[in-house]
């Protein structure tokens, strides 16, 4: 039996409706990031987010926008990360960086969670078997960072 046009528009809007939320859960800590907050040479109060790129703290200077299955530079959302624990970059300007166009691996944890800086430690711990990581297009998206 064929679903009726009406279950096959409520289906496609389910999927929809998940990946939406999958793709909010999964940039929230990417946005959330750091100390949103205004600061004095910012007299418009937006909002900046904070990143490790090779253990330095990097700032974006955008409101991110959604680009799904359009990330070229990695970014590491790392979930229940240790004290600290902000994204992770791949790629920031003075870098092979394509403007702040991300591609979202997130990453959790196998064992106690403890700070990761560069995405040369998110590749240690992956080889360690420390963490996990999933790639998730859905949430890839485009926010520049300010440098370092």
């Amino acid at each position: 039996m064929t679903a009726s046009p009406t279950a096959r528009s409520r289906t496609a809007a389910a999927r929809i409706t998940t990946l939406a939320a999958t793709a909010v859960l999964a940039l929230t800590p990417v946005i959330g990031a750091g100390t949103a907050q205004a600061d004095s040479s910012n007299p418009q109060g937006a909002n900046f987010g904070m990143l490790y790129h090779d253990g330095q703290v990097v700032r974006t200077v955008a409101t991110p926008t959604s680009q799904p299955g359009r990330g070229v530079d990695a970014i590491y959302p790392v979930v229940d990360g240790a004290v600290g624990q902000l994204p992770v970059t791949s790629a920031a300007p003075g870098d092979d960086y394509h403007g702040g166009r991300w591609a979202v691996h997130v990453v959790t944890w196998n064992v106690t969670a403890y700070l990761l800086t560069s995405d040369e430690d998110i590749r240690a711990a992956a080889e360690a078997g420390d963490i996990t990581i999933r790639r998730l297009p859905s949430a890839d998206f485009v926010c520049p960072v300010a440098g370092r």
